[in-house]
């Protein structure tokens, strides 16, 4: 694995504005822009962020085209699990307009076998009018178990999933079915790379991020402790030190 480059902090323009690069940020299964809060208010000095939802398409493909129509021509990537899905799917269709890459709490496999079988579950069941989003039930999946009972960030999570609803659901697992293997696709990723796992992560756990930093030439490791798979808003703070370190500095 080669170091990652240096690159320039945003310099001032003629006319003493900063120029900051764009970032977008794209959310996970059952997330809306609630995700991204702290990173996209702490990062305003050092770059534009801006959330792209994921609700109307039911393809990575599609979702990779949609977030490059809104896209500028340049732009720094981070992508949270079905994020990072969109986001790899990104680098295949657009890799030359990808300055930085951030694959947080996801993997480049595709699902197993015993996974395809629950999200197809998970499908049929929501088609049938027991879309339930995020329940109590599923929350152990999702963050760390110290977490369970902090009504404050599990609140966020529950709210998220019943603003995303059943057919952006049934949309997003369908497009999370589809993608391809994106492992073979990784050592072609040539930008500086950002790879942030939880340590607890029942999801995607630290060998799936440890596989991808070893195949991307420019990435590194970024581990959280004491963290799940929604690491923006179990640990803000250390993923949006993280995020800026990268963008600052690659």
């Amino acid at each position: 694995m080669e170091q990652c480059q240096r690159l320039q902090p945003p310099q001032e323009s003629g006319d003493g504005v900063t120029d900051l690069p764009p970032l977008l940020l794209l959310p996970g299964l059952l997330c809306d822009a609630a995700l991204w809060t702290h990173q996209v208010h702490h990062l305003a000095e050092v770059c534009t962020p801006e959330v792209i939802p994921l609700t109307h398409q039911d393809s990575v493909k599609d979702m990779a085209a949609h977030v490059l129509a809104h896209a500028p021509d340049r732009f720094a990537l981070a992508g949270l699990s079905m994020g990072g899905y969109a986001a790899l799917e990104i680098m295949r269709q657009a890799p030359d307009r990808v300055t930085h890459l951030a694959l947080i709490n996801t993997q480049a496999r595709a699902d197993s076998e015993d996974t395809r079988e629950r999200r197809t579950g998970l499908i049929a069941l929501a088609k049938t009018g027991k879309f339930k989003g995020v329940t109590p039930r599923l929350l152990p999946m999702l963050v760390h178990a110290e977490r369970l009972h902090d009504h404050a960030l599990t609140d966020v999570v529950l709210k998220m999933a019943e603003r995303v609803g059943r057919d952006a659901f049934i949309r997003q697992q369908t497009a999370i079915l589809g993608r391809p293997d994106s492992r073979p696709d990784l050592a072609q990723i040539k930008i500086p790379t950002l790879v942030i796992a939880g340590r607890q992560d029942a999801l995607t756990p630290l060998a799936v991020a440890q596989e991808m930093v070893e195949a991307i030439p420019n990435a590194r490791l970024g581990l959280i402790e004491e963290c799940g798979h929604l690491s923006p808003l179990e640990r803000p703070q250390a993923v949006t030190s993280l995020l800026r370190q990268w963008l600052t500095y690659g």
